[in-house]
This record gives structure tokens, sequence and C-alpha cells, in this order.
């Protein structure tokens, strides 16, 4: 279908099919998440650098996406060719997103909440940013970044969850706040701190409440799996930039640690 798409195609200009398989990729369901990388990005070989080691045939792949492959290729290797110029098209929207036009393109589809709202409640629906665990193709697929909770989460949509994160990078959401510092959510008085102590209560209330208590205790107490051994295992998400992590964030996310760590030991 994409061979007989692209032959139907070649009889216009170079630029207008370019425009086009672009515009046919990002109008493709699951593809949302992707902005529209201009042409004269593409065609500057100096911002591609690298990126022959990481495509099979690179240059073919290239020449299909800005309309310039052979009539001659046969449909069966457009197919092939079609996989490389969809993994090299994401790998350099990875690094036309952190550019000042790619910022302010991604930044339009931030505010018309394109990439959806952070599901907790205490976040007020603050709008997600996309976000890769690894800049290295086929290793994790993309995450959704808060900035009020600063947490990543799965996309809902299974298409969007196949994505790849490489396709957008570990820097790009705080390179966006970087840039755009009005951004950033405020987080005084969203977390609520946990109550303290009651330090007068007498005796007869804490046998009172004992017995309650125990009657409490749910069905998998002496499993393997506790609450406080999840907590312990869960991995923290660190906002980095080109492998950086941020000063601030790193501050601010050593309080939250040692608060966490409390709140786990409460529970052991």
């Amino acid at each position: 279908m994409l061979g007989r798409a692209v032959d139907d195609a070649s009889t216009g200009s170079d630029s207008d099919y370019s425009k086009w398989w672009i515009s046919w990729f990002l109008s493709s369901k699951g593809n949302e998440y992707f902005c529209e990388v201009e042409e004269d990005y593409i065609l500057d070989r100096f911002n591609l650098t690298g990126l022959n080691n990481e495509v099979s045939n690179y240059a073919q792949a290239l020449d299909l996406i800005t309309d310039n492959l052979d009539d001659d290729i046969q449909d069966e290797l457009r197919g092939a060719l079609d996989v490389q110029a969809r993994l090299l098209y994401g790998l350099i929207h990875a690094r036309w997103i952190v550019t000042a036009r790619g910022l302010a393109k991604m930044l339009e589809k931030f505010k018309r909440v394109d990439f959806g709202r952070c599901p907790r409640v205490l976040c007020q629906s603050q709008p997600l940013l996309p976000v890769g665990l690894s800049d290295i193709p086929y290793e994790k697929s993309v995450k959704l970044y808060c900035g009020r909770c600063e947490d990543v989460y799965s996309p809902k949509s299974s298409r969007h969850g196949s994505i790849d994160g490489a396709y957008f990078g570990t820097s790009f959401p705080h390179l966006l706040f970087m840039v755009y510092p009005y951004l950033i959510p405020p987080k005084a008085g969203l977390v609520e701190p946990a109550p303290a102590p009651r330090v007068n209560e007498t005796d007869a209330t804490r046998r009172n409440r004992r017995p309650r208590e125990e009657s409490e205790i749910p069905e998998n107490v002496g499993e393997p799996s506790s609450t406080a051994t999840v907590a312990l295992k869960a991995d923290r998400y660190r906002p980095r930039i080109y492998g950086f992590q941020l000063h601030e964030i790193a501050k601010l996310q050593r309080w939250q640690e040692a608060v966490r760590d409390r709140q786990v030991l409460s529970l052991v």
C-alpha cells in the first residue's frame, strides 16, 4: 500500500513529496506525539551526523523521506526501507525537538494537551510531555513526564506505548522547561505532610484501638512482598539533560527521597 502511495506521489516535486511523506507519517494513527521536522533541517547533513551508523540502508531511507528514491526500487524493498525511514525520521525528530524551532513546535502541542494529563489528583490535570528513558533505539518505549510531580507514566493508548523513547530523547521536557521557565508548575501546597503522631493519647485509648487494628491486618501478611519492600525496590525517575542531572531538581529529590525513606521505615 505504501509502495503504491509512493508511486502516486512521485509525480510531484521533491519539496511537495517531502512534505507529503512527513504529513502521511504524522497523520498515521499512533504518531500524534510527533511534530513536523522542517525540510531544511533534514537536508542539512550536519544535523544527521552519526545517524548512518544507527540506520541500515541509511542513504536510501533518507531518499525515501526526501522523495529522492529511485522509481526502480522494488515494492518488497520499499517496505523494508519504510521501516528504516521511520527509524531515521524518529532519530532526526529527537534532535529537532531540542532546537529552538523544534521546542516552539512542541510547545504548541503541549499547550493543546496533545500528550494527555497527569493521572494524579494532586497534580490538578497537569499536561504531560513525552520523554525517553534511553537515547538508544529499541531499548525503552516512550513515557510521559509530569513537571508537577516529576514522575513518568505510560501512555494510555497501546499505539503510543509502542513508540520508541529514543525518538524523543531523555533531555527534551527538561530543556523545554529551561527555555520556557514560566511553564514550570508550582509545587507548593500540593503534597500534604503525613499526620504527626498524637502524644496525648491515654492508655485506655491505646487499648481500645489495638483490637481494631489487629482485626484489620490484611490477608497477605507474611507473604514475601510487602508495601515497604515494593517501595524500596521502586526506581526513582531522575530528570537529566544530556546525561547530567539538574542541580535544583537533584537537591529537591534528595529531600523527597529522605521523606520517602522515613515513610517506608514507618511501614516496616
